[in-house]
């Protein structure tokens, strides 16, 4: 799984936890629909800003969205994220 399935599973998570649906959630948070959407199914990164303003609509700790998502570090390699499909692939 890769980071932004991973960040958009946890952000399905928590909005279903909020009881929102997609449009509410992008409306408190003055995104398009889509992008919520989008953000989910793990089709776009989100940037600092989109993450603030998701914290905001959800009333959740920005790092909430982290959970589960942790840097390996490579030492004399390059480093990875935990749990990333591509890396275990060799790519």
């Amino acid at each position: 799984m890769s980071v932004a399935e991973h960040f958009g599973g946890n952000l399905r998570r928590l909005r279903h936890r909020a009881d929102l649906s997609q449009e509410e959630a992008a409306v408190r948070a003055s995104l398009h629909r889509t992008a919520v959407g989008q953000l989910e199914r793990g089709e776009r990164v989100a940037r600092a800003d989109t993450i603030a303003k998701l914290a905001g609509a959800l009333e959740v700790d920005a790092g909430e969205f982290f959970r589960g998502i942790e840097w390996q570090v490579g030492g004399v390699q390059p480093g990875w994220f935990r749990g990333d499909a591509s890396r275990e692939r060799g790519g």
